[in-house]
């Protein structure tokens, strides 16, 4: 088993430069931030690897210097997923990381009084922390990367599986690190999922398939409908606004349309169809109609890379899957995103599928603007 202290160190520096070729490749600061954590996780202040390796840590400085790390990877790990997901942080995600540094300081702080030495297995309690906010936020960052940004059912799956597995271990770390017999699996395990994670981000990065998220116009030009509309039927939106699918648009829609209609369309089909295949020259995406969280943030990013009008004549589907309220709650939230942008939505939407006071409330918040 002395082997395993340097397959674990190697581990941790194929994974960094994995994602650090990533981040040079894009020049993208989400990737840098993910990069940074893992050179930290690379450097990481452990006895088990160091020692082996001839670097000594002080014994006095080792319980408080040992749980920097989890905090520091915790933070820019959660931090880079925020920006995967949202491209831009708003202020309510600044004040969560802000109470997590203020909370870490606090832990650190009592980590250097004796307040947990009162404690047995005090050890443990002074690990917990930082290791749970790590183990999490690896959990964080590979769902995040599965559910937006990675190709599913090819090898760029490692990569976020190998994170959310490394992040599983490591929440045990506080209790079965003084495991003796236990120790070396855990390591070897940890090396294992970093290989993991590292083979699926080299795919990712020299070898990535081509994602919805990142989707862009052939053409762009300037908006020439602005606003929010409500129509009965698609014949009435064409008699209304005969320009509209001259528009770079996005439809979100149950019956997507030939192919040879895609050339500055870019087609959601909801569909419970299990498929994550590109359909139809890479124009036409399968999404399941449960996933609206997931739908809002990539319509979202296709709104800001040159997108400036969005076609929904599915939300009768929406509302079967999930609820009237969620598909409203989802409408209006695509309502505000296309208004902030100062582009187009145009809803078409039958109204017999509706009792009167769920149309009344579309009616009211979908107005003609």
């Amino acid at each position: 088993m002395d082997f395993i202290p340097y397959i674990n160190f190697i581990s941790r520096w194929l994974l960094f430069l994995a994602v650090t070729y990533k981040a040079l490749k894009s020049k993208e600061k989400r990737w840098g931030l993910i990069a940074t954590a893992l050179f930290i996780n690379a450097l990481d202040i452990e006895s088990y690897i160091l020692e082996p390796l001839g670097v000594d840590i002080k014994t006095e400085a080792y319980e408080i210097a040992s749980q920097l790390p989890g905090f520091l990877m915790a933070t820019f790990l959660v931090w880079g997923g925020i920006q995967l997901k949202k491209e831009r942080s708003e202020f309510k995600d600044v004040a969560y990381l802000g109470f997590f540094a203020v909370a870490a300081y606090i832990w650190i702080f009592l980590s250097a009084t004796d307040f947990f030495d009162r404690f047995s297995h005090s050890f443990t309690i002074k690990l917990s922390f930082p290791y749970l906010a790590f183990g999490f936020s690896l959990i964080y960052i590979g769902y995040i990367l599965r559910s937006y940004i990675v190709a599913k059912k090819s090898l760029e799956e490692l990569f976020p599986w190998g994170l959310a597995l490394l992040g599983a271990i490591n929440l045990t770390y506080p209790v079965t690190r003084n495991i003796e017999w236990l120790v070396p699996i855990a390591f070897l395990l940890a090396a294992i999922f970093r290989f993991m994670a590292a083979v699926g981000a080299l795919k990712f990065a020299i070898f990535p398939a081509k994602m919805a998220v990142f989707e862009k116009p052939q053409k762009e030009h300037p908006t020439e409908i602005k606003g929010i509309f409500l129509f009965n039927s698609k014949k009435e939106l064409k008699r209304s606004l005969p320009t509209f699918f001259s528009e770079n648009v996005i439809m979100i829609t149950r019956n997507p349309p030939k192919t040879d209609d895609l050339d500055n369309v870019l087609v959601y089909w909801l569909t419970k169809i299990e498929s994550d295949t590109i359909k139809q020259d890479g124009k036409i995406y399968p999404i399941s109609p449960a996933k609206i969280d997931i739908l809002i943030d990539l319509l979202t990013r296709n709104l800001e890379s040159g997108y400036n009008a969005i076609y929904v004549d599915g939300f009768e589907y929406l509302v079967v899957e999930n609820g009237f309220e969620s598909a409203a709650k989802f409408l209006f939230g695509l309502r505000d995103r296309v208004m902030s942008n100062d582009k187009a939505l145009a809803v078409v939407l039958d109204p017999r599928t509706l009792d009167d006071r769920q149309l009344a409330l579309l009616e009211r918040e979908l107005r003609l603007q």
